[in-house]
């Protein structure tokens, strides 16, 4: 008998902190992160991952929160699909929903950076490098204001990166940059490990084949 087989679809930013612990052999599926920002698409693109997948997986573990209700309708005809019971990525990163939350109430207006983000490029300041080399300084300056009106904080997460010193750096160049004030936070890869590893308790919903994901299955508080 063939033993289970599981694989993994997350986004990239989210796989890169993920590489240390992923077992050898156990297939991974990168998505690009832009797609956060297109939740429909990233529906369709999730989807087609998993129909691709379902034939050779007995459980599929997607790695993604809620993400603009993204996951939601995602279905596994012949796999079981696992997704943590979170609603944002960064969730993933600080180990649990309960203290992304206690991060989101010592300052709601916190942009979050860790070794992925800044790795995939997928962070403000490339945002706003891009604008400005587009449309010049003066509209670059318009928009960033805009953008940035609600945060006052940068947060790097470390996960203790054997070089975090270099994500530290660019992350207080970052802060700096985009007028927000610095700090840096202490992650935790204790739900990054679960959702590869198991159990996957009350922290996960779980769907059994043919079964779809519901926003109820959150229970989100």
């Amino acid at each position: 008998m063939n033993k289970p087989c599981r694989q993994i679809i997350a986004c990239e930013t989210v796989i890169k902190e993920m590489l240390d612990f992923i077992p050898p052999g156990m297939k991974y599926h990168s998505v690009e992160p832009g797609l956060h920002l297109r939740p429909e698409k990233l529906k369709e693109i999730l989807q087609q991952a998993i129909d691709k997948l379902t034939g050779d997986a007995d459980t599929i573990i997607v790695g993604y929160g809620l993400c603009s209700m993204a996951v939601i309708g995602l279905r596994a005809a012949k796999s079981t699909l696992v997704v943590p019971r979170i609603d944002d990525c960064i969730a993933m990163l600080l180990g649990s929903q309960k203290n992304y939350k206690a991060q989101l109430a010592i300052n709601p207006g916190t942009y979050f950076l860790s070794k992925g983000w800044i790795e995939s490029g997928i962070h403000l300041v490339e945002e706003f490098r891009k604008t400005e080399a587009r449309y010049g300084k003066r509209r670059a300056a318009i928009v960033k204001d805009l953008m940035l009106k609600n945060y006052s904080r940068l947060a790097f997460i470390n996960l203790g990166y054997r070089d975090g010193e270099r994500y530290r750096k660019f992350s207080r160049r970052a802060a700096d940059e985009l007028g927000l004030g610095y700090e840096e936070i202490e992650g935790t890869t204790r739900l990054l490990k679960r959702m590869v590893h198991g159990p996957w308790r009350n922290e996960f919903v779980v769907k059994p084949p043919g079964q779809t994901i519901q926003l109820e299955d959150f229970r989100l508080r």
